[in-house]
């Protein structure tokens, strides 16, 4: 039996649902059509580690020949969760979702990508010096699944993602580094209207603190966020908690720090002024990277893209991908944007062109590693 084209074999997985940590049921039907191809899949123990259903999948295609530079591929398997069934259509040369939520392309159409690509070096008998195929779950919680993999289990020390929401022919040659925050006001309960002299209300003192920060685009390198504020058991208690999460990131590892330090510093002193408690607990989330122009992971991507039939160019981003874990642990890993757009809304979508001339990138990183 023929195996799907790419743009079926999208609309396949972007219908299953697979929010971050209940990836099984895709991760299956990944390993079922590489089967196919007479390719088999080793599983890590991630996800036990990470609390998910599946764990970090690997599949090589072994060299034709001794030349060239082996490479690897990496997508993740989980996307933001959908409040709603996910229903592929194609409209107008157009992918979306046709129920009011995400679609998946975010990170489905480079695993669709990837897949249809192996499948054409497989029946073509196509030479290349190595391809390695990675998929990793929980990507969308802080690059869990890339995290927890053992990377010297890759025989490639070069790779790529297709993670990046733009027109094809961006490059990432920089990326941001991440900061969470998670801070606790704790103050003292109290009859609103009784007593409420008696009280100590955390949620003034994270009021006081969140309107002393910085947020949003902050300059153009750095950007803060407070994305959930929770605090309070009723409207006439003084509340005796409020939960605060905020975000930092930048492009400088110095700025970063800076304004985290700001933000810890402004929780500190509202948390002193409103007599309250306070617990403050920092994670760095992801490492940022930074390409030049003519290193040789760079001069790959930019070589296959133009023989493609794309202008190149390398970009800054805002968002972190699973290519931070491997620049952090020193194994170049760029990311290419792969033409899904509006990623993480209802309006998410792709066009049909761009999954088709994906694979056509893919085939030309292939044969310019070889070439290397």
């Amino acid at each position: 039996m023929a195996l799907p084209d790419v743009l079926t074999l999208f609309t396949d997985l972007a219908a299953i649902s697979s929010p971050p940590g209940e990836e099984r049921e895709v991760a299956d039907r990944v390993a079922d059509y590489l089967g196919e191809l007479g390719l088999s899949v080793q599983e890590d123990d991630a996800g036990a580690t990470i609390g998910s259903t599946m764990g970090n999948m690997l599949t090589r295609l072994d060299a034709t020949n001794g030349g060239g530079l082996p490479i690897f591929l990496c997508a993740h398997l989980d996307t933001v969760p959908a409040t709603d069934a996910i229903e592929p259509v194609v409209e107008e040369g157009l992918v979306r979702n046709a129920r009011n939520t995400i679609l998946g392309a975010d990170n489905k159409a480079a695993v669709a990508v990837m897949l249809d690509a192996a499948r054409r070096i497989v029946e073509t008998g196509r030479p290349h010096a190595g391809v390695e195929l990675l998929f990793t779950p929980k990507e969308e919680t802080g690059l869990e699944g890339a995290k927890a993999f053992d990377a010297s289990t890759l025989a490639a020390r070069t790779g790529y993602v297709f993670d990046h929401a733009g027109p094809i022919g961006e490059v990432v040659i920089q990326a941001p580094y991440s900061t969470a925050l998670d801070v606790v006001f704790k103050g003292r309960a109290a009859h609103a209207g009784m007593h409420p002299e008696e009280g100590r209300s955390a949620i003034l003192a994270a009021a006081r603190a969140i309107s002393d920060f910085r947020l949003g685009r902050i300059d153009d390198e750095t950007t803060a966020n407070v994305g959930e504020i929770l605090g309070g058991t009723a409207r006439n208690i003084v509340p005796d908690r409020c939960a605060v999460v905020a975000e930092v990131r930048s492009q400088s590892e110095q700025k970063l720090a800076g304004v985290v330090q700001e933000m810890v510093d402004s929780c500190a002193f509202a948390a002193e002024v409103a007599e309250c408690e306070l617990e403050t607990a920092l994670e760095e989330k992801y490492r940022g990277y930074r390409f030049e122009a003519d290193d040789p992971t760079v001069r790959l991507a930019f070589d296959a893209l133009e023989r493609a039939g794309y202008t190149p160019s390398g970009i800054q981003a805002g968002g972190g991908a699973d290519a931070n874990v491997f620049n952090a642990q020193g194994i170049p890993c760029a990311n290419l944007a792969n033409g899904m757009t509006r990623i993480h809304s209802a309006d998410e979508h792709i066009a049909v062109a761009d999954l088709e001339s994906m694979v056509d990138v893919t085939l030309e990183l292939v044969d310019a590693a070889q070439r290397a």
